[in-house]
């Protein structure tokens, strides 16, 4: 094959279900290219049973071409295991780009294989910040969008926060690219399935799972309390994490029984929580913006956002863990839930078009 007809490489490196299904979106418009191939590595950061061949059919997700099963290790044997794995891979594929997702260990794996190998590394979710250094997601971001090639940022503000810290002077390109996020959530929309539970009209969707809140017990008690208070006045539906539920065992905290206790569900049934519930109660980072995809409120338990355009536009509030102002975001916003005017500005995510801008950039690549 001459080198003008020769594929170009893309070696995706994903560690958690969330990722996957970002990729997916992305490696659909990867396949509409006969000029590309893609070679998908897990890394198995995230075990998860519900990954089975049946996940990847239904997600309409193409299978993981290596699984290193790496997982349930501290931070440091993690991400040093992974990236002896992932150079192994990198160096037997010779890939012209790798391609990481967002903020986790694998993400930061795949960033310094791709520097050490001197092979281009293009970050989709680049220039994210909560600025909270606590996190460790917040130190994954800021060291894979030092060593990437080709940042896609989501949003206008991404690309602000890589302007400030000086990224203009580096050898490298950003680019908004829009949320593979909203492209995703349009994709899937259709294929929403309803969980098999008790649902009434009118319920809510909360999730609770961040370390930061649950490894605190004052944190963890506000929260469930607040929410006790809140499912006397509309059906609350939590999907529990496991460690959520294992660090309510271990101080001896009842969940009250007013709160819909659901086990945690795949991506598609939480699609249909999103498209039919009137209000999100979450500290997630995904969820608050897919809250807004499917023009619902949202208030987080959280000090900080990485989604400030969502605050800023009035679609969701950050209220911490404070009791009080849980209950009162909650009663504030529900009192007009019923003539909510939440205009949602699809532009502000790309519009359902960020993985054909991601694409496009790296076809265009002649470097």
């Amino acid at each position: 094959m001459s080198n003008s007809s020769k594929k170009k490489k893309i070696l995706t490196i994903l560690g958690a279900r969330p990722q996957f299904i970002k990729a997916g979106v992305v490696s659909r418009e990867i396949l509409k290219h006969n000029s590309l191939q893609e070679v998908i590595v897990h890394t198995g950061q995230h075990y998860d049973v519900n990954m089975s061949d049946v996940f990847f059919q239904q997600m309409k997700i193409p299978k993981p071409d290596y699984f290193l099963g790496i997982g349930g290790k501290s931070h440091g044997a993690m991400t040093g295991q992974m990236i002896e794995k992932i150079e192994e891979v990198a160096l037997n594929e010779k890939p012209d780009w790798i391609m990481v997702y967002g903020d986790t260990n694998s993400t930061l794996a795949g960033a310094l294989v791709a520097s050490k190998l001197h092979i281009k590394l293009a970050h989709i979710e680049a220039g994210l910040r909560s600025f909270n250094m606590n996190m460790p997601e917040e130190i994954n971001r800021i060291l894979t969008d030092r060593i990437s090639n080709i940042l896609f940022c989501p949003t206008d503000k991404a690309v602000e926060n890589l302007e400030a810290e000086g990224y203009r002077n580096f050898d490298c390109e950003i680019v908004k690219s829009g949320d593979v996020m909203q492209d995703g959530a349009f994709f899937y929309k259709k294929f929403a399935q309803k969980p098999s539970c008790n649902i009434q009209d009118n319920f809510l969707l909360c999730t609770v799972h961040r370390a930061e809140n649950t490894d605190d017990n004052e944190k963890l008690k506000n929260i469930f309390d607040a929410l006790d208070e809140i499912a006397k006045n509309v059906q609350v539906i939590l999907p529990l994490h496991p460690r959520t539920k294992s660090k309510l065992e271990n101080i001896n905290y009842k969940i009250s029984d007013n709160i819909t206790i659901i086990e945690p569900v795949g991506y598609l049934e939480m699609v249909w929580l999103l498209e039919h519930c009137e209000l999100v109660i979450t500290d997630s980072g995904g969820l608050q913006k897919e809250a807004y995809f499917f023009e619902n409120p949202c208030i987080t338990l959280r000090e900080e956002t990485e989604w400030v355009e969502l605050v800023e536009c009035n679609a969701n509030v950050l209220v911490g863990t404070d009791k009080e102002k849980i209950i009162d975001s909650f009663y504030e916003i529900h009192k007009n839930i019923n003539n909510k005017q939440l205009l949602v500005n699809k532009d502000l995510y790309g519009n359902g078009k960020a993985s054909q801008n991601i694409i496009n950039e790296l076809l265009n690549d002649r470097k």
